[in-house]
């Protein structure tokens, strides 16, 4: 009798262990198809027994679509990574759920980024985002090419003008300008920096000011007037910019920390970085971001915030960045010594402070997709103006 409910102790006593594990289902995605995030995934299983970690990783090419239609479904995963344009139309969906009251008693909430804070929260002042790498664009330059021409790298818009003038002759060009899908990255850092704002302080577009169309104007000159990009930039994507950095046709473009391995495998100290020239108004870079949501369906809330602020501490952010090839959020981990010794995480942690997002409305999609290449291609092929151009952002910004 003894040893039968010894046994039926047992029994009851993993029932309850079982009973008290709860599942979280987990989507993401890692660009580089041989990383992986396996140890991080362990860890956090030997750090939350209770809690068993189920998760996907999804192809980037149907990621959104996937997710959409998984939340549409009313069967989202209970963590999901996002992008911070994705943000209004899910919003709209009612599929995030607020993390205010979780970062509330989060003690580590002071060691992220103050501005990353800023530009993920949503514009009602709620926090539906945990920012998990910084993706900051920031200004490469072939070192071996400025030092050809008694260069030092810009650090204003009229410096980086005068550089790229310098730079390009013998059919080498100053600038690695992105035409096609993505440049709206490279423009914005010197057109919402010298006067253009999509919505001003009152709401209201400030895309066709004077100002605005005179910057936008700068920008284009860089190819028609100047011609200090390569003949093919209206149609350049980043495979392009990156392949002309890299074979010396170009001495100058804009990217993040993400092909920062790549070009230093091609060129060694032949290729190092800075933060984008200041315009007219002061500093404006894109802030590339990577974020996780906890779905609004979940049931297991609790359980999912463990994730969260599992991936938010240095140590683990730190581990998440190694696959992924990207910044931590976390300000202890820019203080290390790697980082300061790492002239393309420096040129990032550099421009934390000044980064910016696009505005978080639904429009940005159209944009950020279709109408920017479309009419940045058109701009530079002459056939619109630089007025047209601007007021053809107005319009998309200014639908209901």
């Amino acid at each position: 009798m003894k040893k039968l409910c010894t046994v039926l102790v047992v029994l009851a006593l993993a029932a309850g262990a079982a009973a008290a594990q709860t599942a979280v289902r987990y989507w993401y995605h890692l660009d580089d198809p041989n990383a992986t995030i396996d140890n991080l995934i362990q860890k956090f299983q030997n750090e939350n027994p209770t809690v068993t970690l189920q998760a996907e990783r999804i192809p980037w090419g149907s990621y959104n679509q996937k997710l959409m239609t998984a939340v549409a479904a009313n069967d989202a995963p209970d963590v999901f990574e996002v992008k911070l344009w994705w943000q209004p139309q899910l919003v709209e969906m009612g599929a995030l759920a607020p993390i205010d009251s979780y970062l509330a008693s989060w003690p580590l909430k002071s060691d992220v980024f103050p501005n990353v804070w800023q530009l993920t929260r949503y514009t009602d002042g709620t926090q539906y985002l945990m920012p998990y790498q910084m993706v900051i664009l920031y200004l490469y330059y072939r070192t071996d090419l400025f030092k050809a021409a008694g260069l030092k790298p810009p650090a204003t818009r009229d410096e980086f003008l005068d550089d790229a003038r310098k730079l390009t002759h013998d059919g080498v060009y100053g600038f690695g300008m992105r035409g096609a899908a993505g440049g709206h990255d490279f423009w914005a850092a010197f057109v919402l920096s010298s006067g253009a704002q999509i919505f001003d302080k009152n709401g209201k577009s400030g895309l066709t000011s004077k100002a605005a169309i005179d910057a936008n104007q700068w920008y284009i000159d860089l190819y028609r007037k100047w011609k200090v990009c390569p003949p093919t930039a209206p149609a350049d994507g980043f495979k392009e910019t990156i392949a002309n950095m890299k074979s010396g046709k170009t001495a100058m473009t804009i990217h993040h920390f993400g092909s920062s391995a790549e070009m230093e495998a091609a060129l060694g100290d032949k290729i190092s970085a800075v933060p984008v020239p200041r315009g007219l108004m002061g500093s404006w870079t894109s802030f590339g971001d990577g974020e996780l949501a906890i779905w609004s369906g979940s049931k297991v809330k609790d359980a999912a915030w463990k994730y969260l602020a599992f991936l938010g501490t240095a140590e683990n952010n730190a581990l998440w960045q190694k696959a992924s090839g990207q910044v931590s959020i976390n300000v202890s981990n820019g203080q290390t010594k790697e980082a300061s010794s790492n002239r393309f995480m420096k040129a990032t942690v550099d421009s934390a402070s000044f980064a910016q997002i696009l505005p978080a409305v639904p429009a940005v999609n159209d944009f950020v997709g279709t109408v920017w290449p479309a009419t940045m291609q058109r701009a530079l092929n002459g056939e619109i103006s630089s007025e047209q151009m601007m007021k053809a952002f107005e319009d998309l910004f200014s639908r209901k």
